[in-house]
């Protein structure tokens, strides 16, 4: 998958908030472009996101999960027309499955909401955290603190659940601007890096089952 492709064909005629990004000459952007230079090469996808000998495992996931952030939040902005209060009046993945909001600050209490809220709010929520150096440090000189690995957990489960309002409400949505193809394979690349990492517990992993034995010839 071309990366830069991706970005431009998610990017046409769209205004979507700004990506993050790594700083030339740090291990992180060495890590991102090595990552890119991969995934364009056409090397299988199992094998892209297995962790590169001699790295550090914090740095392969901070790499990978603003990546994934960045290319899920293009993919939700093409479908956002569609994705309103009044389609979506819920977070769900069809009638089985709804997800509720809750941060531990306005929303205490896991808490029903439209979809395109539910969105706003985790990309919100997603981008305060890799911005809070603290939490998810951006300098080698930084060590990973011990919520890091549990954070990236956490981002990538609720990443998990646009995948699945995409997929199931949206589908035809991709299908009509010809992005199929591109969403796919993001989708596979995503599962094979959580699956690598444990990152995806099987329940939440459900919802899609029956697409990702179609895509990654694997079940739960």
């Amino acid at each position: 998958m071309n990366l830069n492709g991706f970005f431009e064909f998610f990017q046409k005629g769209k205004t979507f908030r700004p990506r993050k990004g790594f700083k030339a000459g740090t291990i992180r952007y060495s890590l991102h472009k090595q990552a890119q230079a991969s995934l364009q090469s056409g090397v299988n996808l199992r094998q892209v996101v297995k962790l590169p000998e001699g790295e550090s495992l914090g740095d392969w996931q901070a790499v990978h999960v603003v990546d994934f952030f960045n290319r899920i939040n293009l993919i939700h902005g093409t479908v956002a027309e569609n994705c309103t209060d009044v389609t979506c009046p819920t977070m769900s993945g069809g009638p089985r499955y709804e997800y509720l909001w809750a941060d531990g600050d306005t929303f205490k209490k896991p808490t029903s909401l439209p979809a395109p809220r539910y969105i706003e709010l985790l990309m919100d929520w997603i981008e305060s955290q890799i911005n809070n150096d603290s939490v998810f440090p951006v300098s080698t000189d930084v060590p990973f603190p011990k919520t890091f690995f549990p954070l990236c957990k956490k981002i990538m489960t609720r990443l998990f659940r646009v995948f699945v309002h995409v997929y199931i409400h949206h589908f035809d949505r991709i299908v009509s601007i010809g992005a199929e193809a591109h969403v796919n394979t993001c989708y596979k690349h995503f599962y094979y890096f959580a699956k690598e990492f444990d990152l995806i517990s099987a329940k939440e992993l459900e919802p899609l089952n029956e697409l990702t034995v179609k895509l990654c010839k694997d079940k739960e």
